[in-house]
């Protein structure tokens, strides 16, 4: 568990974020750092459209703005990625304050470690719109889907095209045979039926 990295080259941000901590300004020029080192699809770009993602659902919580920013923050492609944002956030966010109130940094942490599964249990609200966020890339224009699913291959350029191209399958197909993606009623109503065709096409693609 270490600080956030800095960044040789952090790319600056096209308009502000919602930033719910206005005493650590540098903690989010070091967070916007961190997305913009190069990554394939867990970019800065991504961040900001999981902020806005959670913005259109009408969710503005202290505590689930922060997860949004905190729930890629370490992303190297290995299993533990969201186990080692969630414990940074833990580290840099305490004694953290909204500007109202302590923030509760156990629930942005765990908030974080949900994002592995995307599993939220039932009555949820955070976990839901939180994970609604993180995957409504899956509802994206055609074209901005295939930027995405671009960026999710070069996030995994070390493995070969064959086995990519397995794992990939199977992941979507699991995603697929879901009863619903999203967990909130406005993803479900809005998100669901692009993210569904926008899902067959690439499987189709991958056989």
């Amino acid at each position: 568990m270490g600080a956030v990295p800095e960044p040789s080259l952090p790319r600056p941000l096209d308009r502000p974020l919602d930033w719910p901590v206005p005493g650590r300004p540098e903690l989010a020029e070091r967070l916007v750092g961190a997305y913009s080192t190069g990554r394939g699809y867990h970019d800065l770009r991504h961040l900001t459209e999981v902020l806005a993602r959670l913005a259109e659902l009408g969710e503005d919580t202290p505590e689930i703005v922060l997860a949004g920013w905190f729930h890629d923050a370490v992303y190297d492609g290995a299993p533990d990625d969201e186990e080692r944002s969630a414990r940074l956030a833990e580290s840099e966010l305490a004694g953290a304050e909204t500007g109202e109130r302590p923030v509760d940094v156990a629930e942005v942490a765990r908030l974080v470690r949900l994002t592995a599964t995307h599993d939220p249990a039932p009555g949820d609200h955070a976990g839901e719109v939180l994970c609604d966020a993180d995957l409504a890339i899956l509802a994206a224009p055609p074209e901005r889907y295939r930027e995405y699913a671009a960026g999710v291959r070069r996030d995994y350029a070390a493995v070969s095209d064959a086995d990519f191209r397995a794992g990939r399958r199977a992941v979507l197909e699991e995603l697929l045979a879901r009863e619903a993606l999203f967990r909130s009623a406005y993803a479900r109503e809005h998100w669901e039926p692009l993210a569904r065709q926008n899902l067959a096409r690439e499987i189709a693609g991958l056989r």
